[in-house]
């Protein structure tokens, strides 16, 4: 049965990619990380979502796989990516289908340059 979590920007599935197909495991899971392309990233802050997934899949090893569990995993991570758009790590994609500032108003220089 495919189990899954979706936020704004990460989704989580209990399922592996074959043929660009959804197949699911009872085993593994999957992540989609900002499927709408809302946001800019980088390969460094990339990484640190699928390292923050990895902290949070292994830290509920041996308990049973379910909705709540993975909804609690997609929620830390959609935290972290809050805090990587507030540290100016990511951006938002200005160019995407719909600009939705859900994580809050893009941050502007306060400072005046002349």
């Amino acid at each position: 049965m495919l189990l899954k979590s979706t936020t704004r920007h990460i989704r989580i599935y209990t399922a592996v990619l074959e043929n660009d197909e959804l197949v699911p495991s009872s085993d593994q899971l999957t992540i989609d990380i900002d499927p709408d392309n809302e946001l800019n990233w980088n390969d460094e802050s990339v990484k640190q979502v699928y390292a923050k997934f990895d902290q949070l899949v292994d830290s509920y090893e041996g308990e049973d796989l379910t909705e709540y569990n993975l909804r609690r995993i997609g929620s830390d991570l959609e935290h972290l990516v809050r805090s990587l758009l507030q540290k100016g790590q990511i951006s938002y994609n200005l160019n995407s289908r719909t600009v939705n500032y859900s994580m809050g108003l893009p941050q502007a220089d306060s400072k005046i340059h002349l």
